[in-house]
């Protein structure tokens, strides 16, 4: 690509205007189902036709957004809707779900895949992950400093899309899992509650300790164009048209002049925001100044004048494809050519020409008419006219011949052009066979681990772990893997450190929750247990693990016990089955929405309390905070219609060692629990 192109949100059709003529370069888009944004209206097969139609004889591509987790009972669906965005012509797929991914490579390997934010990009490593799987381009997190994008940036083998305005989420993208908690409502489905935006609180003034200020770095858009970005992403696909236009007028007016004018600005602010916006993560300037929430001032902002004056801006078409105009006039004949920009090329023929009685036809009347391409995002860029002596037209023909010609263009333009697409079978998934009896792992933040843990066929613990523990684990009899952080914003380095650290010390197996942390360890050439994080939720995602040289995986906690006992694949599959499950997984942490930072904390703030008085904890790791869920999940008396698994997870976050000690007890004796404990999503599922 040649320089920084403007991707827009498109909810429907209206949006798709909005961007278009105020200047994107790109739209993204959802179809009515497998997309992120299942609230927005989407668009069904016709109109994603018409909207790839549109955009294309505009010069605009067209993304479409197919980034949900799928499960095993849905591939077909999925794949028959990428097999009719390919029918159409749609420029690239955005995705998250490795397994379809992997799929889509098979049938249509000509199609580019973007890689979603979803899949919680964040480092080198994961972007070179992506890359090894075929993609083109890579969404990064949005939580990125300008350093941290650089360094991915250098020398880097794919596109890079970063997220330029609009809402921001508290979590990580893909590591979210409130609202899918709290109401069955997931996130990674497209069907987020936003939870987080109601009230949350510390201890602190602030009742919204997990609602950020909108993001905004428009006015970096030259130092991401420098850095070698691809993509300037634009929020949004459930806003209005006029907040489209005016946040796409913004990057067209900053790229091309360098500023944004005072009243875009302000209509900008208006038309949208949370208390303003905010550019933290991306100058490292991490704290309260994030924070904020949609006011009423916010709402009034938004008036009657404000929509009517965006609107203005955009209500005709956006001339700027050039064109060049070739005029031939002699006895007996017209004819008008057109050549676009990419070299289309439509003839027209006209009128039979006059005698001139007084007034020849001359350049300058010519031009005049030629020129009116209003209407149209045509504008001519040049005209050379071959008019024999004495022969005259009148302007109407000639504008007939012209108003021809850019239809002709336009057709040409706008013809669909199709991807190959080759169907796979997807026969029935069989049951797993030869499982093996159920063992059990037990996850830790720390080393205080007693004796009763030595049966665990693996423990798990942080990466960062000293070496002197470490080995003092070891020489108890433990089998320990490091757990490489899910978070590793600015931290790829010190990790490849501790990786090699670890491994010197004759540990050699790790628990990696991200595709950046699976491509470390396989560098290293280290055993790798594959995580929740990851978000594994079918039988091809399996698969996708296998190809990783993932030796065993954590499936998804959202799939149901039926879902997971269904799954096929090689690799051996487990599940957590006790423990405080992680919500959220935020660069921000909720404490600093009071000023606070990490030395002034020193560990007392570990919680937040939402409206009804429930209390999540809160764990802090590799420059990351996890919220945790309110209550633990327990299956220690449901041991038995776990089915289709080689292995439990028991996670310890904030337990102490009574608690600890009591966990083993009730699933080593397959105890009920008492009051206070979560079945998790393994009955009821999610959206």
């Amino acid at each position: 690509m040649k320089g920084l192109e403007i991707l827009a949100p498109a909810g429907g059709m209206e949006c798709v205007y909005a961007a278009v003529r105020s200047g994107a370069d790109a739209v993204y888009l959802g179809a009515k189902s497998f997309s992120a944004r299942s609230s927005a209206h989407n668009f069904d097969n016709d109109q994603l036709r018409e909207a790839v139609r549109y955009c294309h004889v505009n010069g605009a591509a067209v993304h479409l957004a197919c980034n949900t987790l799928v499960h095993d009972d849905e591939l077909k669906d999925a794949l028959s809707l990428i097999e009719y965005a390919c029918t159409v012509g749609v420029d690239a797929l955005i995705m998250q779900d490795p397994g379809l991914i992997s799929l889509v490579r098979r049938c249509a390997p000509d199609m580019p895949i973007h890689g979603s934010t979803q899949l919680s990009v964040h480092t080198r490593a994961g972007v070179e992950n992506l890359y090894k799987l075929g993609l083109t381009r890579v969404v990064l997190s949005r939580e990125l400093s300008k350093k941290e994008i650089e360094e991915i940036a250098r020398d880097c083998p794919v596109e890079l899309e970063v997220f330029v305005h609009g809402a921001l989420c508290m979590s990580v993208s893909g590591q979210c899992y409130f609202s899918a908690m709290l109401g069955s409502r997931s996130g990674n489905r497209g069907a987020c509650a936003q939870p987080c935006r109601l009230p949350f609180s510390t201890g602190c003034d602030s009742d919204y300790a997990l609602s950020l200020k909108d993001l905004s770095i428009i006015e970096h858009l030259s130092e991401l164009e420098e850095m070698g970005i691809s993509s300037a992403k634009i929020e949004g696909r459930m806003k209005r048209p006029e907040y489209v236009a005016a946040a796409v007028s913004a990057c067209r007016q900053e790229l091309d002049s360098g500023k944004i004018s005072p009243g875009l600005s302000e209509k900008l602010k208006a038309v949208f925001s949370r208390s303003g916006f905010t550019d933290g993560y991306y100058t490292g300037k991490r704290g309260a100044d994030m924070f904020g929430i949609r006011s009423k001032e916010n709402v009034t902002a938004a008036d009657s004048k404000v929509f009517a004056a965006i609107h203005e801006m955009y209500k005709n078409e956006r001339r700027h494809i050039p064109v060049n105009f070739k005029l031939d006039i002699c006895e007996g004949s017209s004819s008008l050519t057109a050549i676009d920009n990419d070299k289309n090329t439509f003839t027209a023929n006209g009128a039979i020409p006059e005698k001139a009685i007084s007034f020849p036809l001359d350049y300058e009347r010519c031009e005049k008419s030629i020129s009116k391409t209003g209407g149209t995002p045509y504008i001519m860029k040049g005209l050379e006219c071959n008019i024999g002596k004495g022969l005259t037209m009148p302007a109407s023909s000639l504008n007939a011949m012209r108003a021809t010609c850019l239809d002709g263009l336009s057709e040409i333009r706008g013809k669909e052009r199709p991807v190959s697409f080759s169907r796979v079978n997807l026969s029935e998934v069989d049951t797993r066979k030869n499982i093996r009896p159920k063992n059990y792992r037990a996850r830790f933040t720390d080393c205080d681990i007693s004796d009763n843990f030595l049966d665990s066929e693996l423990i798990y613990v942080p990466l960062e772990t000293d070496s002197r523990s470490l080995n003092t684990l070891m020489d108890r009899g433990f089998a320990v893997a490091a757990e490489i952080p899910r978070g590793m914003f600015g931290i790829e380095k010190d990790i490849y450190s501790h990786l090699k650290r670890v491994k010197s010390l004759g540990i050699n197996e790790v628990l990696a929750n991200n595709i950046g942390a699976v491509e470390m360890a396989k560098v290293l050439g280290m055993d790798i247990h594959g995580g929740f994080g990851l978000n594994l939720t079918n039988t091809e995602a399996i698969k996708w693990a296998e190809s990783q040289g993932i030796i065993d995986a954590e499936v998804s906690f959202e799939l149901t016990l039926e879902q997971i006992s269904a799954l096929g694949g090689i690799i051996p599959l487990g599940i957590i089955s006790m423990g405080r499950l992680p919500l959220m997984l935020t660069r921000n942490c909720p404490a600093k929405c009071s000023g606070r930072n990490c030395k002034q904390c020193n560990g007392n703030t570990a919680q937040i309390r939402d409206r009804k008085g429930i209390y999540f904890p809160i764990y802090c790791y590799g420059g990351c905070t996890e919220i945790l869920n309110s209550v633990p999940l327990i299956l220690s008396d449901r041991k038995n219609e776990i089915r289709g698994v080689e292995f439990e997870v028991l996670r310890f976050n904030v337990e102490n060692s009574v608690e600890k000690e009591e966990n083993l007890c009730l699933y080593k004796h397959n105890l009920t629990p008492k009051d206070g404990f979560t079945r998790g999503l393994y009955y009821r599922g999610v959206e």
